[in-house]
């Protein structure tokens, strides 16, 4: 696939398991856009994210859209004050004690060596971890959804005043502004 990784998928938010949960683009829009319509994609994206692996099944590729709507179902109840459904919670559980990746620094870069034997199901337990401790952490009261339009893309509100609106300022809080600017 020649495709650019950037042309296919957002890759800007900084926690890696909220920027899996973008590969769906336009959630609270009449028509969500799904960005891994295959198994040569999930590769694509799990490569771009320091999760190579040679090969990516059809069970995988359906393996990983149950994990990513597990994590974003979490992150909008969290988001919400609600509790999470139980189902949600087994699923990234389960995924995430089934990962046998190691953290490895390489070239003074963090990265992750998967095995041989389930590299794909690696490195759905990196994601499966790292939504956990996003989610389970000291900053969940901070996880929100974006209102940008049609977004609901979920992210990490790191500003100091706790005030902020869009996942991206570059994509959905410039897509505010410049609506609000046309209307006047």
């Amino acid at each position: 696939m020649t495709e650019d990784v950037r042309r296919v998928f957002r890759m800007d938010n900084e926690v890696l398991a909220f920027r899996f949960t973008a590969t769906v683009s336009d959630r609270a829009g009449p028509a969500p856009r799904e960005r891994l319509t295959d198994t040569a994609r999930l590769k694509m994206w799990l490569g771009a994210n320091g999760l190579r692996v040679r090969d990516v099944s059809p069970t995988d590729l359906r393996d990983a859209v149950e994990l990513r709507e597990a994590i974003y179902r979490i992150g909008s109840a969290t988001a919400a004050g609600r509790q999470p459904a139980s189902r949600d919670v087994r699923t990234l559980n389960t995924i995430a004690a089934a990962g046998h990746a190691k953290a490895v620094l390489e070239h003074e870069r963090a990265g992750w060596r998967l095995t041989e034997t389930t590299p794909a199901g690696d490195a759905l337990g990196v994601l499966a971890a790292d939504a956990v401790r996003i989610l389970g952490g000291p900053d969940r009261g901070r996880i929100k959804n974006c209102e940008g339009p049609g977004c609901a893309g979920l992210f990490l509100d790191t500003s100091r005043g706790s005030n902020r609106r869009w996942c991206s300022m570059n994509t959905c809080g410039n897509k505010v502004k410049k609506s609000r600017i046309s209307a006047n």
